[in-house]
């Protein structure tokens, strides 16, 4: 949802009143009830013709979709596509029209990394694999960052060969969160896991975390880190992102990040970011990047996977083509 979706359903939610809003936050995912309570918390005052403005636009989508599909299963199969893309869709398709009860482990997504992390400390790397598969790639990735170096790599290492979750194994996973799974047996294989997961992981891990991981899944295997590294998305990987792409990002950076990412940027990469802006806007950067002092690595990785995550977004809604796949130091 874009920032002009999120301020409108927060308006209409705070029309709504505290009991009405409440039952639909409870049918929300964790970051969809984060942005729309930090969207509701920055609002001071609604100005009645925006309210107004909301409400008919509310009232004219739902009585567009007054009338019930004949087929709900394709509904739901061409909604997810539509607005997830192909893979994500599929995923979710796979849970929600085998009846996967998966509802001890969506209960981890409510909680922060650090205390995931402490919840599968002690688990079989094979367990952690087959939950980290289930939750967003960067709280997955938070969560591997809590673990020692040897835990995270074999954790890696087995989402990277995982090619799917058996019914059996569903349920060891909600058990593990003490949730029972009502009807596994009838479930069929969930398509979760895989090197495209395991090298989304790894990509929002950052820097020296990253390195060390790849270096040890090529010492068990070479070609399995290959298949890994080629399906990874990097910062200087935005060098093969064309023109209009470029554009498209930059309009969603704010300034002051742009300015920190660029700081661990290449010559060549912040060339392909000057070209794409106005001969001013360039110059203001160009003079930014030079003035602004030492910048910790931390920080510029920081940044950066914001920008990727915003790039991974725009390749997810088709508007741009990808082109491929923290110490405390200083820029």
């Amino acid at each position: 949802m874009d920032a002009q979706g999120l301020e409108d359903a927060a308006i209409l939610l705070m029309s709504l009143g505290e009991e009405e809003a409440s039952e639909v936050f409870k049918h929300l995912t964790p970051k969809e009830v984060q942005g729309l309570g930090e969207t509701i918390a920055r609002m001071k005052s609604i100005p009645r013709e925006k309210l107004d403005d909301v409400l008919t636009k509310f009232a004219s989508v739902a009585s567009e979709q007054s009338m019930l599909v004949t087929d709900t299963d394709e509904y739901v199969k061409a909604v997810l596509r539509k607005a997830l893309g192909e893979d994500k869709a599929n995923l979710l398709i796979d849970r929600i029209l085998q009846g996967g009860d998966v509802s001890g482990i969506e209960s981890l997504k409510w909680m922060d990394s650090n205390s995931v992390a402490e919840l599968l400390r002690n688990e079989h790397p094979q367990i952690v694999a087959a939950i980290l598969v289930h939750l967003d790639f960067d709280q997955a990735s938070g969560v591997l960052k809590c673990f020692t170096e040897r835990q995270r790599n074999e954790v890696l290492v087995r989402v990277a060969t995982l090619d799917g979750i058996q019914p059996s194994a569903l349920k060891d996973l909600n058990e593990v969160m003490s949730k029972v799974l009502a009807g596994g047996d009838k479930l069929r294989k969930a398509s979760l896991g895989g090197v495209k997961t395991a090298a989304e992981m790894i990509n929002l891990l950052g820097g020296s975390v990253e390195t060390a991981v790849l270096d040890y899944i090529r010492e068990a295997d070479n070609e399995l880190a290959q298949k890994i590294m080629d399906n990874m998305f990097t910062f200087d990987d935005l060098e093969k992102v064309d023109d209009k792409g470029i554009q498209l990002l930059l309009k969603e950076v704010q300034s002051e990040s742009l300015v920190i990412a660029l700081k661990g940027a290449t010559p060549e990469m912040r060339e392909k970011v000057f070209k794409n802006m106005s001969t001013r806007a360039a110059e203001t950067l160009r003079e930014d990047l030079e003035s602004r002092g030492p910048v910790r690595v931390s920080e510029v990785e920081a940044e950066q996977k914001e920008m990727l995550k915003i790039v991974r977004r725009l390749a997810d809604e088709g508007q741009i083509v990808l082109g491929g796949g923290g110490d405390d130091e200083f820029l």
